[in-house]
C-alpha cells in the first residue's frame, strides 16, 4: 500500500508513506507506485498515529439508567448504581455492549484501549468476558485489561484474593482505588498490595487515585513513593488525581519533586471529572481536574481518557477522543495556539507511554503500520471543526473509513 500526499503530525510539507507486510517501510517526499500497488491519495490531509483510549470502563458501558439513573451525578451514587446493575450481568450482556462500543471507537480512529474491569465480583464474570473479547478482537482493537477493585481491595470481602485471581487469569494491569477504602490505613495498604502484585506477576499499575474533592486524600504521595522505591516508575499510572486540584500550593511544590523522581504517568478524564467533581461545592465550585499544566511542566506524562460512555457515572458519550481533548483544553486552560495544535498528544503519544507501547507506536519506518487520516490539514483545524477520521489503518489494513460530511446552507 502507498499513501500519497500526507501531512504527518502537523507537518507543513506533504510526504508519502509505503506500507509492506504490515510495517512502514518508506516515508519520503515522493515515492513512485510499484506495479499493482494499492494507492490512496491523502490529498494533503493530516496523518496521525492512531488514537488511544487509555482509560475506560468497557464492562459498564451503555448501561445508563439501568436499573436507575444517577440523579445526584456523584461518583458514589454511580458506584452504588453499578453495584445494583452487576446483579443482572451475563457474559452475553457484557459482550454485546462492548462489541457495540468498540465499533464506535474504531470509527473514531481508536486502535488501542485500556479498560478497567470491575473485579469486586465473586464470579469475576466481567473479567472472563473481557479476556475472551481481548482475544476475539486482537486483530482490530488491542485491549489492555486492568483488574480494577471498584469497591475496594481491603474494604470488599475477599478483595485481595479476587484481585490476585484476576491477575492470574490474565489481566495486564493491576488497579486500586485508595480513596474509596474505609480508612487511611486501608488506603495505604491497598496500594502496597497492588504494587507488590505488579512486581510479583510483572504487570503494569494503574490506580484510580484520589478521585475525590477531599484535599486530605493523599493516595498520590504513597503511590509515587512506591513507584520510586520499587523501580517500577514509568510502569505506574495515576488516574484522575482530582484531589490534587484542591491541594494547597505549598504541599504541591513538595509533592512535585517526588512525582518527578517517580517518573509517574497521569491520566485525566476531563468529561467525567468535570461532571462528577465539585458536586458538594456551592460556590466557588471546583473544576474537578488534576493539575495538567503543572504536571507537564514537571516532566510527567499526562494523557486524557473518556473514562465512561453512557453508564452510571456519565450519561453521555460516543467514545470520540476529540470530545475528550476539547473539554480537557477548556477545563485545563490549555488554550494557547501551540497547546491546541499539539493536544493530540494527550490521546496518542502520551497515552502510548501510559500503556507502555511506545516502542511499537508511531509513524516511523520499521514500526507497525498503524495510522489514521483526518479530514483536515492540521490538528488545530481538525479539533475545532470536529473533522472526521477518513481512514483508520492497522498494519496496512483498512479498519474503518468515513465519507466526509456534506452540509448545504440554503440561504
Amino acid at each position: 500500500m502507498l499513501i500519497k500526499n500526507l501531512l504527518i503530525e502537523n507537518a507543513e510539507t506533504a510526504q508519502d508513506i509505503r506500507i509492506e507486510n504490515g510495517k512502514f517501510t518508506e516515508i519520503a517526499a515522493h515515492i513512485e507506485a510499484g506495479p499493482g500497488e494499492e494507492v490512496i491519495d491523502g490529498a494533503g490531509h493530516l496523518a496521525l498515529p492512531p488514537f488511544i483510549e487509555p482509560h475506560i470502563h468497557l464492562d459498564t458501558c451503555l448501561t445508563a439508567g439501568q436499573p436507575k439513573w444517577n440523579e445526584s451525578g456523584t461518583l458514589f451514587e454511580g458506584i452504588e448504581t453499578w453495584a445494583l446493575r452487576k446483579q443482572s450481568l451475563t457474559k452475553a450482556d457484557i459482550k454485546d455492549r462492548v462489541n457495540r462500543l468498540v465499533r464506535m471507537q474504531a470509527a473514531n480512529g481508536i486502535q488501542y484501549v485500556r479498560t478497567h474491569v470491575d473485579v469486586t465480583d465473586p464470579k469475576l464474570l466481567a473479567m472472563e468476558a473481557l479476556l475472551e473479547l481481548q482475544e476475539d478482537l486482537k486483530d482490530t482493537i488491542e485491549i489492555q485489561i486492568t483488574a480494577f477493585p471498584q469497591e475496594g481491595i481491603h474494604s470488599f470481602p475477599n478483595g485481595k484474593q479476587l484481585l490476585e485471581e484476576a491477575v492470574k487469569m490474565g489481566a495486564d494491569v493491576v488497579g486500586a482505588i485508595p480513596h474509596y477504602e474505609f480508612n487511611r490505613e486501608y488506603s495505604v495498604d491497598s496500594l502496597r498490595f497492588a504494587v507488590d502484585l505488579a512486581e510479583k506477576y510483572d504487570k503494569l499499575v494503574d490506580v484510580h487515585c484520589d478521585e475525590i474533592d477531599d484535599d486530605q486524600s493523599r493516595g498520590l504521595e504513597t503511590l509515587a513513593t512506591l513507584a520510586y522505591e520499587s523501580g517500577l516508575k514509568e510502569r505506574v499510572t495515576a488516574s484522575h488525581t482530582t484531589a490534587m486540584g484542591s491541594y494547597n500550593d505549598a504541599y504541591v511544590r513538595k509533592l512535585m519533586r517526588l512525582l518527578g523522581l517517580a517518573d509517574l504517568n497521569f491520566i485525566a478524564n476531563p468529561l467525567v471529572n468535570i461532571h462528577l467533581q465539585g458536586r458538594l461545592d456551592s460556590y466557588p465550585k471546583r473544576r474537578g481536574l488534576t493539575r495538567v499544566k503543572e504536571l507537564i511542566a514537571n516532566g510527567n506524562t499526562v494523557a486524557f481518557g473518556h473514562d465512561d460512555v453512557f453508564d452510571p457515572w456519565y450519561p453521555l458519550g460516543d467514545g470520540n477522543p476529540l470530545e475528550v481533548i476539547h473539554m480537557g483544553l477548556h477545563v485545563g486552560q490549555l488554550m494557547g495556539y501551540q497547546e491546541i495544535m499539539d493536544s493530540y498528544h494527550f490521546s496518542t503519544h502520551s497515552a502510548a507511554r501510559c500503556l507502555n507501547i511506545q516502542d511499537r507506536y508511531g509513524i516511523e519506518v520499521g514500526k507497525p503500520a498503524n495510522l489514521i487520516i483526518m479530514n483536515n490539514n492540521n490538528f488545530y483545524n481538525a479539533l475545532n471543526q470536529r473533522s472526521e477520521v477518513l481512514y483508520s489503518i492497522k498494519e496496512g489494513r483498512i479498519l474503518a473509513k468515513t465519507q466526509p460530511k456534506v452540509k448545504d446552507v440554503l440561504f
